[in-house]
């Protein structure tokens, strides 16, 4: 349960910081914020959170990395399901929070930072575009998380290298998708949005869990 809880508080300020940065600070024109901003939102927020409770559960927040980990020969089988039940509760109730808020003044959800592809991908890229930035983005956000994580790395550095890894992985692929490379958040958001942010989240489901397997495979097979 400490595991579980510590998986659900990682992800909840995650989501509440990533989503919320740009649903709340990015719709003030003078604040500045901009893709820059959110990007960098996600990693620190990532990257304290790290810190926090990597002692407690490993700090996946996402169940790409709780995959990746488990293909990486890092986690039980057996603990795959709670924490993926946890990392989504605390995704959705980051989104609750954030839904009260930006509702708070009678302001419309508009696409709440939900992912997609197509007309609504943030720079109109197609579904294959998608797939190809949430599959290699995902594979190597993980790898590095499996490499840094590792006995033999450096230690006490895992979590800025795995904040900064986020905050590129956002300003590359924003534009393309609005940035998923994690299913809990992209089920959290879609959600709220419903309509085409559900038909559409198939793939940010999938591809980020490929991407997460593929890459817990191959960094076992270059340990060893």
């Amino acid at each position: 349960m400490k595991k579980n809880l510590a998986e659900f508080i990682g992800t909840f300020w995650l989501v509440m910081a990533g989503c919320g940065s740009g649903l709340i600070a990015g719709r003030f024109e003078d604040l500045g914020i901009g893709l820059l901003g959110v990007s960098l939102s996600v990693g620190l927020a990532v990257m304290a959170m790290i810190y926090a409770v990597a002692h407690i559960s490993g700090a996946h927040f996402n169940p790409a990395v709780t995959l990746g980990a488990w293909a990486g020969g890092r986690l039980p089988a057996g603990s795959i399901g709670s924490y993926f039940v946890s990392q989504v509760l605390g995704a959705l109730v980051a989104a609750t929070v954030l839904y009260l808020l930006v509702t708070d003044r009678g302001g419309s959800i508009g696409n709440f930072a939900a992912n997609g592809y197509g007309e609504h991908s943030p720079g109109g890229y197609s579904m294959t575009a998608a797939i190809i930035t949430e599959l290699v983005l995902t594979f190597l956000f993980v790898f590095i998380i499996l490499g840094v994580t590792d006995e033999r790395a450096p230690q006490g550095f895992a979590g800025i290298a795995i904040g900064l890894a986020l905050t590129s992985a956002h300003l590359i692929s924003i534009p393309v998708t609005n940035t998923s490379l994690n299913p809990a958040r992209s089920i959290s958001q879609a959600v709220f949005v419903g309509d085409w942010a559900l038909a559409q989240l198939w793939l940010f489901i999938v591809v980020p869990l490929a991407g997460g397997v593929a890459a817990g495979y191959a960094y076992h097979y270059l340990k060893q």
